[in-house]
């Protein structure tokens, strides 16, 4: 099947951060890159892995108030449809492995994380986390990115291909 990589983005770092994953995992499998606004229902995906990135505001994932602060800060705002959190939030139940990844202020340490948070509401579905969230790091509000941190992405990509495939190695039975 393949990697689905969803992603939310204010001002382009997230989204920047969500194809350097998929660039990653393109190594190992196919992958398919969605803003979360045209994402398909979550309780249709089916997939060997989902990925999810999202900006950290507020200690966690965005809200109403945060994206109209970033629409203030910045203008345009790539995810204007529908926010990570809302995507993440109905009830049912899934069975995927999953990993998050946020984009995340450096300089002044900003407490929270928006990938913590959206693994514990999969975990809380029954998806099983891959890997731990990690954050990948802006200048300021708005970025950019630190150096590095878009291979450091690509790298943490070609890691979580290598976690699965590990996975389905020891689900497979030996002939």
């Amino acid at each position: 099947m393949g990697a689905l990589v969803v992603y939310e983005s204010m001002f382009g770092n997230t989204e920047a951060v969500a194809q350097a994953v998929a660039e990653g995992l393109g190594s190992t499998m196919p992958v398919e890159v969605v803003e979360v606004g045209d994402a398909r229902a979550l309780e249709l995906i089916d997939t060997d892995l989902l990925v999810v990135g999202a900006p950290t505001h507020a200690f966690g994932l965005s809200r109403p108030q945060t994206r109209r602060d970033a629409v203030a800060r910045g203008g345009a705002v790539i995810s204007d449809a529908r926010a990570m959190r809302d995507w993440l939030g109905s009830r049912s139940s899934l069975d995927l492995r999953v990993a998050a990844f946020d984009t995340h202020v450096k300089v002044p340490p900003v407490p929270g994380s928006a990938a913590q948070k959206a693994i514990k509401l999969l975990e809380r579905r029954g998806c099983t986390a891959v890997d731990q969230p990690t954050s990948f790091y802006v200048h300021g509000y708005e970025g950019p990115l630190y150096p590095d941190e878009l291979q450091r992405a690509k790298d943490w990509g070609t890691h979580l291909g290598t976690c699965v495939a590990r996975l389905d190695a020891k689900t497979t039975p030996a002939t």
